[in-house]
């Protein structure tokens, strides 16, 4: 496992947009999946974006065209670049990495707070 560590959360109005970077404590290069998730209150955690190591991406609809996932093996980052952001996008971010056949890694979130 490797620790997470989320950052570029914070408190912006409807329309702004910001960038979340998820830091690995060591190297990303051999995780499937890298991926973000979101929980707002009283509802369940969803996946927001994924990227896999060969660099493909996917979105869950509510977010597509807004959010851009990327990764930068060399720097041990995974970025959530967010844009247009709506208050239904406030919640605590989460950083995932999986590396199959082992327990994935999570970080500790980061909140993420839209204003109307």
């Amino acid at each position: 496992q490797v620790r997470l560590v989320e950052s570029g959360g914070g408190l912006v109005q409807a329309g702004e947009s910001l960038r979340l970077t998820c830091e690995a404590s060591g190297s990303i290069f051999g995780f499937n999946v890298l991926a973000w998730h979101r929980q707002a209150p009283e509802k369940q955690r969803e996946l927001v974006a994924s990227i896999t190591a060969g660099g493909n991406a996917n979105y869950v609809d509510s977010v597509k065209g807004r959010f851009t996932i990327s990764r930068d093996n060399a720097k041990n980052t995974v970025f959530l670049q967010m844009i247009n952001l709506k208050p239904e996008d406030t919640a605590v971010y989460y950083c995932e990495a999986v590396r199959l056949g082992l327990p994935p890694s999570w970080g500790q979130g980061t909140q993420v707070t839209v204003s109307s």
